[in-house]
């Protein structure tokens, strides 16, 4: 399953949860973010990518729908609702970012 995690600026949220969660058998991950200032802007190619989106807050998803709805397509697409006020890489985002990704995930990945 490959996976695009979304968020603004790709600076925090997204990179963090591609970073956790590469390298588990039979996931890929890429993040991106929808902003302006995005560090990795998103793609058409990136949405064309993904089996799965999800995106850090809902007000994203809205964005890739607009910006990307012939490359959407059916991929499914949900909001993780995680707030932007972390750390990269920090403890507390990782702890929410599984918890809120576990039901994304097949168990035997964790």
């Amino acid at each position: 399953m490959r996976i695009l995690f979304v968020c603004s600026s790709n600076l925090i949220r997204s990179p963090t949860a591609e970073h956790h969660f590469a390298g588990r058998p039979g996931i890929g991950t890429l993040s991106a973010g929808v902003g302006s200032d995005a560090i990795r802007p998103l793609t058409a190619e990136m949405v064309e990518w993904a089996d799965l989106i999800l995106t850090m807050e809902k007000g994203y998803a809205e964005t890739v729908r607009e910006r990307f709805a012939e490359e959407l397509g059916d991929t499914p697409m949900v909001s993780l609702d995680v707030p932007d006020r972390f750390k990269r890489n920090a403890p507390d985002l990782i702890a929410l970012l599984e918890q809120k990704c576990l039901r994304w995930f097949h168990p035997s990945t964790y």
